[in-house]
């Protein structure tokens, strides 16, 4: 199939300007908060808290979201989503001024920042279902594989330079500026946003019960073995995976490379995403998924133990790197098992269910991380991060002969023949 098949549709190019302009924005926002916070407390279970406060409504609202998803318009939905991230950045850019401080104390200052971050979560739990069910309706069904890995690929180069400028705006021009630009590529992705034409609904089932509309949804996910399978193992290699929350401990504190090497730390893992993810439009890796994604799993393990234990700073980087390029491995493939496997008229519940079991546990990673920090200190808590990703590939492998022998070659050659 043509790699380059989905770019060659106005307003698929469209979209993925603003959801690199999204995710940019979105990813250099958290970076920002994470130094600010630990600049002021110095305290690991601060970080932990982050990443609780966005989990909690993520996950709370999530199959709501996808219900509300899949009634709803789609292109009109995501811009309110963009509008809710640009209020709470003009907050966050707001609170972050040098002034402020001298005005306010550092306990109100912080908790003002977590309430941020938890209306941040709320609008995160409708934001990954409605560009989910977006692509689908932007190009043709036999190019979803192809437009999936572009738009995994878009997000995944974002995700690199965000984390990257974030580290050296802190640098360069402060917290309180830093916030000031990401506002800034919130409206762009607005602008984007507004020039894709409104979309066609397709649930034949407008005015559901919610109820029995979530029934469904989740009846789908567990009753679809390589959907749950998938969702599942990273999950758990995610959660226990967290070691990236702690970077600002390693920058500041272990490695004491400041917040540019902060940026590269961070930026490390999307670099080599977004490179696996590039090379697999020219090479797919759909033939034997199942291996592949376990391996790929238990590569991503050791990787975590490797970075913990490094005080070497490119090794540290490194570490972080073949951690983000085995992670791209995973996202291909469950990105494809979702796109192949998922109903037109699911697709918001059934992607509500995928940031519950994935996009979420970044957040509660990041909680488990910063708790297990505070118990064990930050070392051990990443070692043991790693040591039980390991422990979960070995049982997935163990538990599900069928998962092992999943293959997607013949789904995606059928899909792209039949477009259906």
């Amino acid at each position: 199939m043509d790699p380059y098949a989905a770019l060659r549709f106005r307003e698929f190019n469209i979209f993925l300007v603003a959801r690199f302009a999204m995710v940019f924005a979105w990813s250099m926002q958290f970076i920002v908060i994470e130094w600010q916070v630990y600049s002021m407390t110095k305290d690991p279970w601060s970080l932990g808290i982050i990443g609780l406060m966005e989990f909690l409504p993520a996950v709370l609202m999530a199959l709501f979201a996808g219900h509300v998803v899949d009634q709803k318009e789609k292109r009109n939905l995501l811009i309110k989503c963009i509008l809710g991230f640009s209020v709470i950045s003009l907050g966050l850019f707001l609170l972050s001024k040098p002034s402020l401080s001298a005005e306010f104390s550092t306990t109100t200052v912080l908790y003002a920042i977590y309430f941020l971050v938890f209306l941040g979560g709320i609008v995160r739990a409708f934001l990954g279902p409605t560009i989910f069910s977006l692509i689908a309706l932007i190009v043709p069904k036999k190019i979803y594989p192809n437009a999936a890995t572009w738009s995994s690929t878009t997000w995944q180069m974002a995700s690199v330079l965000g984390p990257a400028l974030a580290g050296f705006s802190i640098s360069w021009i402060g917290v309180h500026w830093s916030m000031c630009l990401i506002f800034g590529f919130s409206i762009i992705a607005l602008i984007c946003i507004s020039r894709i034409s409104r979309k066609p609904i397709l649930n034949p089932k407008i005015g559901e019960n919610v109820f029995q509309s979530l029934k469904e949804g989740l009846d789908f996910v567990f009753n679809s073995k390589a959907i749950f399978g998938a969702l599942t193992l990273d999950m758990i290699a995610v959660l226990f995976g967290g070691a990236v929350a702690l970077l600002p401990i390693y920058a500041q504190d272990i490695l004491n490379v400041g917040s540019e090497g902060f940026g590269v730390l961070r930026a490390a893992p999307a670099v080599g995403a977004a490179i696996t993810m590039i090379g697999s439009t020219r090479f797919p890796i759909h033939k034997n998924a199942g291996k592949k994604l376990l391996w790929a799993v238990f590569g991503f393990g050791v990787s975590i133990i490797v970075f913990g234990l490094s005080t070497y700073f490119w090794l540290s980087v490194f570490a972080l790197f073949a951690l983000g390029a085995l992670d791209g491995i995973s996202m291909v493939i469950r990105q494809t098992i979702l796109q192949l496997k998922t109903p037109d008229h699911m697709r918001g519940r059934v992607a509500s269910v995928n940031s519950i079991f994935v996009g979420s546990s970044n957040e509660l990673g990041a909680f488990e991380s910063g708790a297990t920090a505070k118990l064990m200190g930050t070392v051990t808590a990443v070692v043991f991060g790693g040591t039980m990703t390991l422990l979960t590939v070995g049982f997935t492998a163990f538990i599900s002969p069928s998962f092992r022998k999943l293959d997607l070659t013949k789904a995606v050659e059928e899909h792209e023949a039949t477009g259906s």
